[in-house]
C-alpha cells in the first residue's frame, strides 16, 4: 500500500508544476487581455471581449479535450495538406498547461481590468505629463497599486485553477488524481486513495491562502487596518 501513496506524492509534484505553469500563462494572458480591453483601439477591445466571453462560457473539460484532440488532429491535417510528413504528438503536460492557462487567462483579464479601473486615472495622466512612457507608467504607477486591488480575485482564480488541474488526468497526465484512480482500481479501495488526494489538494489550497493572505496584508499596509 505504501508504494501507492508514494506514487501519489510524486504525482502531487507534477500537479504543483502544472498549476504554477498554468498560473504563469494565465497571468501573462490576463495582463495582455486587460490591456487590450482598456485600449482605445476597437479591434483589440473586440478581440479581448470575444476571448473573455467565449472562454468563460465553455466548460474547462470541453476546452481541454478540444485542445488535446481537436488541435492535434487539425494541425496534423494541415501538415498533411501542405505535403509535410511531420506528425504532431501533443504532450499531455503542455496541452494541460496551455489549456488551463488559456482558460484562466480570461478570468485574470477581468480581474486585472477591474484592478486597473480602481486606480484614479489622474495618477496615470500625471505620469504622462511628467514624460513617462506607457510602459514606465505601468511599471511604476499602475502595477504597484493594481496588485492590492487584484489580489482577492487573483487568489480566487488560483484556488479554482489548482483544483482544475485534476482534469488533466483525463488526457493521460500522471498527476496525483490519475495515480489515485490507478491505485483505487488496483486495490479496490477508492476511498482511501481518493481521500488522500483530496487531503493533498486541501494542503495546497490552505498553504496558498496563507501565503496570499500575507501578501495581501503587505500590499494593504497604509490603506486599511490589517491583521498579520
Amino acid at each position: 500500500m505504501s508504494e501507492y501513496y508514494l506514487s501519489i506524492l510524486h504525482g502531487a509534484l507534477l500537479t504543483v508544476a502544472a498549476s504554477i505553469a498554468s498560473l504563469c500563462v494565465s497571468t501573462v494572458l490576463g495582463l495582455l487581455g486587460a490591456t487590450a480591453k482598456l485600449s482605445s483601439k476597437r479591434p483589440l477591445v473586440w478581440v479581448a471581449t470575444l476571448y473573455t466571453t467565449v472562454i468563460r462560457g465553455i466548460p474547462e473539460l470541453v476546452l481541454m479535450l478540444l485542445v488535446f484532440y481537436g488541435a492535434a488532429i487539425g494541425l496534423n491535417s494541415l501538415f498533411e495538406a501542405m505535403g509535410s510528413d511531420f506528425v504532431l504528438d501533443l504532450n499531455p503536460f503542455v496541452a494541460g498547461v496551455a489549456t488551463l492557462g488559456f482558460i484562466y487567462g480570461a478570468y485574470m483579464t477581468e480581474t486585472f481590468r477591474a484592478a486597473i479601473l480602481a486606480i484614479p486615472r489622474g495618477q496615470m495622466e500625471a505620469a504622462w505629463a511628467f514624460g513617462m512612457s506607457p510602459l514606465q507608467t505601468f511599471l511604476r504607477i499602475t502595477l504597484p497599486q493594481m496588485v492590492r486591488y487584484a489580489l482577492p480575485g487573483y487568489t480566487n482564480n488560483w484556488l479554482v485553477l489548482i483544483k482544475a488541474t485534476a482534469l488533466v488526468s483525463l488526457i493521460g497526465l500522471h498527476d496525483m488524481t490519475y495515480l489515485a484512480k490507478q491505485a483505487s482500481a488496483a486495490t479496490r479501495q477508492p476511498f482511501a486513495f481518493l481521500l488522500f488526494a483530496a487531503a493533498l489538494y486541501l494542503v495546497f489550497t490552505s498553504m496558498s491562502l496563507w501565503v496570499l493572505k500575507r501578501l495581501n496584508a503587505r500590499y494593504s499596509l497604509g490603506t486599511e487596518k490589517v491583521q498579520l
